[in-house]
């Protein structure tokens, strides 16, 4: 099953860095959060990736070119005419990845039909490529299989901003809760599953994901949420990168299943 990313649009509320690359090329542990991603999905052995480009799409195809350079220590030898390149202790991960120019402007909804070439008509993946999380990607496709839906969503639901305190009916403060869950509501996590018919849903370049062709999957009783109680951060903002940032250099990265 193959797994499509969306990796296209312009990260304007982390705009601290997106300005200079893509938002999913920006990197947590010196690896792009996008890197992180790809190497969640591959942890369950699914390693067959489509990458929507859109914004700074160039830099995604770059790094993807040399990701072989990047991964092997290199000696460059210049004595001889010509220049000859030695890898050693070269790794690099069992991917299979297509980088398809999904248009600039494109909503996320516009991206997933301009992918329709790539996935062969079967059923595939799909997911943000702005977010981290724990979930079992495996029992999440086991749990697709077995409702038969269209489509499955990954719901989460996110810790509070704040800290709480815990009171009693006289106002006493009996302790406190370190970002508790929200107001009990679940939201959607992206980490999709989707069977190739869900692309009818989508209309045109114009279509947002999140709104026409998940309310009507939804209103046609095709839309199944996958509830995840684990780990899910996404990176909107400088806050969320450097929180993820503290979680990976204090070797406390939930999101690594690898």
């Amino acid at each position: 099953m193959k797994v499509v990313i969306l990796a296209g649009g312009f990260g304007t509320r982390i705009s601290e860095e997106s300005h200079l690359r893509p938002k999913p090329m920006i990197e947590i542990g010196e690896r792009p959060i996008l890197w992180h991603i790809m190497k969640i999905y591959s942890s369950f052995g699914f390693n067959d990736f489509v990458i929507c480009l859109g914004y700074k799409g160039y830099y995604i195809k770059e790094y993807f070119a040399h990701y072989f350079l990047h991964e092997s220590d290199l000696t460059f030898d210049f004595r001889n005419d010509n220049e000859s390149i030695i890898h050693h202790n070269h790794s690099a991960e069992p991917w299979r990845v297509t980088l398809v120019n999904t248009g600039l402007n494109t909503m996320t909804g516009g991206r997933v039909k301009r992918i329709k070439p790539y996935i062969d008509n079967q059923p595939f993946m799909l997911t943000y490529g702005d977010g981290v999380s724990n979930v079992n990607i495996k029992e999440l496709v086991e749990y697709h299989k077995l409702h038969g839906k269209l489509a499955t969503v990954t719901s989460v639901q996110p810790g509070g901003r704040f800290g709480a305190l815990d009171l009693n009916d006289n106002d006493q403060v009996l302790g406190f809760q370190e970002k508790p869950k929200g107001d009990g509501y679940w939201i959607n996590a992206g980490f999709f599953v989707f069977q190739p018919e869900v692309l009818d849903y989508i209309n045109d370049d114009s279509t947002i994901l999140e709104q026409e062709p998940l309310e009507n999957l939804s209103k046609n009783s095709e839309l199944m949420a996958y509830k995840h109680n684990g780990f899910w951060q996404p990176m909107d903002t400088l806050r969320d990168k450097n929180y993820l940032e503290d979680l990976w250099k204090k070797g406390n990265a939930p999101w690594k299943l690898w």
